[in-house]
This record gives structure tokens, C-alpha cells and sequence, in this order.
């Protein structure tokens, strides 16, 4: 039976991403099916010069010449008709071409120029605009050099880590911080193994080149106007220093502070620099940090097992970060991410909003919520982010010296829930991405005041180290999928089911059809949540078929990447008329 699995599981793709509210544009299908797209709220009026292609293909498919300069004379010509000129910067991790304009564009002008394109073009899987994500912290008390670490010992809210640290420091465990780079430090330097620069434009590096091999952090100053996230300006914060240190800073040492995971180490990435940074870059560092290939990039010999991403943006999760995120997964990290500091729903705020990431909101002293942390269904759990003392560096605008200072925010609160997964992997290097999870969730003790939206509870270290001394994962757990009803005319319903001892997360719904089409109308199941042991699901389809009649194949995936189906759906032959 002949595979469309690349048009078939595009649409299915599409309606997946509709129904998501993604900010992204889906190529119409040769069938006349509209193009979909999502107009931008208010908040998400932020100004970018990029936009990623992401072209629909079979695998070990190689496009033609002729293709391939049709496509790109496409995009060039769509980029004219709206002032603007186009230049294929790279092939992205993923396999998408990143295309910079000559000048800056609202996003609703980026989403303009992607649906130009993406209508033009049949073999375009999506386009979406390429947006800056930015760090998620507030300064608090600059330079302050003194004050104890409340956020690992105090009994409130603090996260129980000295318990844990009788069974494991973090030892073998490899933590990728996704961030701005680093500072050698003396409290952190001894701790950190090589990482890589995915900073594609020069001004945003502000290291004199683009990409690199080296992740050191030389400033993210900006003047006054220069951003509009800054329009006062502002000064070097040493932001990926900060959040490194709260990982992984030498601990028992007699100098400064403790990291949650001393003995793990700390793999600098660095993706943000002056004015924050693109969505294709991080999504870059996030498959070269688990192992992933980046073309003209080297192999990460040390791929990691936790991704910390104490970064975002508004908006909803696009393919982009999505498909790197599950790629990680799927390679075995397990990816953490800042809820955000803007104060609203976390289902408008990524990468945190992806399926499969853990997001991470901040409390303080009391166990309340941060006033600005971002809240909502979406959230794990939560963890310490107000006031959190680490590494850092005295340089307002280049890098002077070794320094302490205190910082406030949810990309001060996701490294500590990255360093307790890290002391998990230790514990038990057995564990897998799922496992890991949904211990680190189920561990969390109750809040002790009232915090609405925070997740399961607050992050216990003592707790999630205990829960998986001795654990035995079960098999990798098999999601299998059931046809339940078919009425012969293209209408179906399904039952995904997990069929095995442990929880699962369902990653993805695909489909493999030939000489049909499919497309989702309702859907108990939600890509990126959790299945419970035994537990069950509903999606319910309508197909399409041609002349000659048609069959498809629903399939679904969890985060270990293992893909489970088997029943089909036969669509007889209807006529096509006289």
C-alpha cells in the first residue's frame, strides 16, 4: 500500500495546530483545504526580521534542483511584493531554512509575509515568523554579595535539598543551560564543560561574529531605543551565569553559594544575547544540547540529560519549538522551562506552553506566588524565585569580576527544578524523560498558603530523590490505538489507550494514509499531556478519499518516541460522478 503519510499527516498536523492557536501559517492543501492561521493578540505585537520554512517531505526524500529554486524564488518574490528583501541565513536542527529581511517587521506583518509564502507553495509544511524570546528575571538588589540561600533550607517554601544530598550531588549528570553563556567563575568554573554559541546575527552576539564555539557571556548591554523590550535601556545582568550557579555552583568549598546539583555539570548554551534571541536559534541549542545534529556544527560530545530554559516570549507553542522539544525528549533529556513573569495564563507564554516541557512557576518566603509569575493548567509545579542569591559578575556592560548578586523571577525558579532532575539521574540513572516528570510532579508537598495555578505543589528535593531510590522502570510504555467505529463514508473513532504499568506522555497523533485524507473533529486526548496507566482517550476523524476509495492509519506516539498503532479505517470506492 502506497504511504501519503507527508500530505495525510500534514492536515492532521494542521488541525492539531489550529486547535492549538499557534501563531503560524500551514500551507493550503492541493485539495482547496484554506489556509489556516490565528491572528496575533496585542501582547504579542513584538518586532522580528526572521521567518522559518519548514517544507513537507517523505523520508529519504531529496527535493530536485528545479524544487528547490521554485521555492526559494517564491519566497524572494513574496518578500518583494511587501518592501521587503530576503536572505536564506541557515538550515535550522529541524531541517527548516531561516530567511532574514533587510529590515524589522511587527509580528502581524510577519505573519502577512508567512501566509504569502505559504500559500504560493504546495510543498510547504509551515511558516512561521522567527520571534525574540527574551530572559524571564527581575534584578533585585544588584551586587548584593551576602544573606543566606532561603531557597534550598528554609522550611516554608524552600526546596529540601540537604536531605537529598545524602543520596546524590547531581554526579554524571550533564544539565544544558540555554541562555545568554557564561562567566568563568570561581564559584562555578570547575563545573562547567563545553558549550556552543547559536547566536546567528552579529549585533545580537555582540562577541564580533555569529556562531561559535564559544558560549562565554561578553555583556548584553543595550543604549536607550535600541529594544523594545528596553526602551530605557539597559545593563549586562549575566543572566545565564545567575542561573548556571543555582544548578551547579561549587558547593563545600568555602567560597559563596551551593548549587541544587554540585556535583552534575553545567553545559553552557548560549542563544540570548543584546536584545534577547531568535526562536530558530534556541530551537537549535535545544537539539544540539541533547545530542541532536545542527549543520555546521560539531557534535555535542556531552549531550545532556536536563535542559534548563529560563526564557520566553508570548504567544502560543509553535511547530518550531515544538518539534525541538520533543526531539530532546525523544533523545532522553528532560526540559524545563521559566513559566514566564508577565503575570498571565502560561497557554500564552513559550516555549513553557510546549508539550512535554516542565514549566516552572516562582513563589517566595511564604509559598505564595510571585505577583508577576505566569499561572495556569499548563504549570508542574513550582519552585523558589524571589530573592535567589548565585554567580554573577560586576561588568555593566562588559565582564569585570566574580561577583554574587540576588535576582527575582521564574528563570530563577526553573534551574532549581532542572538541578533536582539532575539529582534524580543520579539517584537512578535508569529513569527515563516520563519517569523523571511525573516523580519530580508527585513528589511536590502542598502549598502552604493558597496558590491558584501553581501546579501539583511546591518542588520538595528531599521528596523526588527518595521516590526514585530503588525504582525500577517498567517497559516503555505502548500506546495502542483502537478503531472503535467507522460509518464507511470517512467518519471514524478511536481510542488511544496506554496499555501499559506507567504513565505516559502522549507526544503526538499522526496519520498514514493512501489516497485519503484526515482530519480531527473532536479529541478527548491532549497531545503533550499525560495517560495514566491504563487510561484511555477518544479521537474522533473525517477522512476523504478518492475515486479508487482509500485507507488510513491512525498513529500515536509517546516522548519515548515509540509509535503504536494498528487498526485501519477503509473508505469503498463513492463515485466521482458520470
Amino acid at each position: 500500500m502506497k504511504s501519503t503519510s507527508k500530505n495525510a499527516g500534514h492536515r492532521l498536523c494542521a488541525a492539531l495546530t489550529f486547535a492549538l492557536a499557534v501563531t503560524v501559517v500551514h500551507a493550503g492543501t492541493a485539495d482547496g483545504t484554506a489556509t489556516k492561521i490565528e491572528a496575533a493578540s496585542a501582547s504579542q505585537l513584538a518586532m522580528t526580521d526572521r521567518i522559518i520554512v519548514h517544507y513537507r517531505q517523505a523520508p529519504g526524500v531529496t527535493r530536485n534542483a528545479d524544487a528547490s529554486m521554485l521555492a526559494t524564488r517564491l519566497v524572494h518574490d513574496a518578500s518583494n511584493l511587501r518592501g521587503f528583501t530576503a536572505t536564506q541565513l541557515h538550515i535550522s536542527g529541524l531541517g527548516s531554512q531561516v530567511w532574514q529581511m533587510n529590515k524589522r517587521m511587527s509580528l502581524v506583518e510577519a505573519i502577512a509575509l508567512s501566509r504569502d509564502i505559504a500559500t504560493n507553495d504546495p510543498d510547504i509544511d509551515y511558516v512561521e515568523p522567527d520571534r525574540v524570546m527574551f530572559t524571564q528575571f527581575t534584578p533585585n538588589d544588584p551586587y548584593f554579595s551576602g544573606g543566606s540561600q532561603w531557597d534550598l533550607f528554609q522550611s516554608t517554601a524552600g526546596i529540601n535539598v540537604q536531605p537529598a544530598w545524602d543520596h546524590a550531588t547531581g554526579s554524571g549528570v550533564i544539565v544544558a543551560v540555554v541562555d545568554t553563556g557564561f562567566r568563568p567563575h570561581v564559584d562555578l568554573a570547575a563545573n562547567l564543560v563545553a558549550g556552543y554559541d547559536f547566536i546567528s546575527n552579529v549585533t545580537t552576539a555582540n562577541d564580533g561574529n555569529g556562531r561559535d564555539s564559544s558560549s562565554l557571556d561578553p555583556g548584553d548591554d543595550v543604549a536607550a531605543g535600541t529594544c523594545s523590550l528596553y526602551p530605557n535601556g539597559k545593563t549586562s545582568d549575566w543572566h545565564g551565569t545567575h542561573v548556571a550557579g543555582t544548578v551547579g555552583a561549587l558547593t563545600n568549598n568555602g567560597t559563596g553559594v551551593a548549587g541544587v546539583a554540585f556535583g552534575a555539570k553545567v553545559q553552557p548554551i548560549r542563544v540570548l544575547g543584546r536584545c534577547g534571541g531568535y526562536t530558530s536559534d534556541i530551537a537549535d541549542g535545544i537539539v544540539w544540547a541533547s545530542g541532536g545534529g545542527v549543520s555546521g556544527v560539531a557534535a555535542n560530545p556531552t549531550p545532556a540529560r536536563v535542559i534548563n530554559l529560563s526564557l520566553g516570549g508570548t504567544g502560543a507553542c509553535g511547530p518550531t519549538f515544538a518539534a525541538a522539544v520533543q526531539a530532546a525528549r525523544s533523545r532522553g533529556a528532560v526540559v524545563v522551562a521559566a513559566a514566564g513573569n508577565n503575570g498571565i495564563d502560561v497557554s500564552n507564554a513559550a516555549p513553557a506552553n510546549c508539550p512535554g516541557v516542565l514549566a516552572i512557576a516562582s513563589v517566595g518566603t511564604t509559598g505564595a506566588k510571585a505577583s508577576d509569575s505566569n499561572y495556569g493548567a499548563h504549570i508542574a509545579l513550582a519552585a523558589p524565585g524571589v530573592g535567589i542569591l548565585s554567580t554573577s559578575n560586576t561588568g555593566t556592560t562588559t565582564p569585570a569580576t566574580d561577583t554574587y548578586v540576588s535576582m527575582s523571577g521564574t528563570s530563577m525558579a526553573s534551574p532549581h527544578a532542572a538541578g533536582v532532575a539532575a539529582l534524580m539521574l543520579s539517584a537512578n540513572s535508569s529513569l527515563r524523560v516520563d519517569d523523571v516528570e511525573w516523580k519530580l510532579i508527585h513528589s511536590a508537598r502542598a502549598f502552604p498558603v493558597a496558590c491558584s495555578g501553581c501546579g501539583a505543589g511546591l518542588l520538595d528535593a528531599s521528596n523526588a530523590v527518595n521516590s526514585v531510590l530503588g525504582y525500577s522502570p517498567p517497559a516503555v510504555p505502548l500506546l495502542t490505538v483502537t478503531l472503535v467505529s467507522s460509518d464507511g463514508n470517512g467518519t471514524a473513532s478511536w481510542q488511544i489507550t496506554n496499555s501499559r504499568s506507567a504513565p505516559v506522555v502522549l507526544s503526538d497523533i499522526s496519520s498514514v494514509a493512501s489516497n485519503a485524507s484526515l482530519y480531527i473533529t473532536s479529541s478527548s486526548c491532549v497531545v503533550g499531556g499525560w495517560l495514566t496507566a491504563g487510561a484511555s482517550c477518544m479521537v474522533s476523524t473525517i477522512g476523504s478519499a478518492s475515486c479508487s476509495g482509500g485507507s488510513y492509519l491512525l498513529k500515536a506516539t509517546n516522548s519515548a518516541g515509540v509509535a503504536s498503532g494498528n487498526a485501519w479505517a477503509e473508505i469503498p470506492y463513492q463515485g466521482c460522478g458520470s
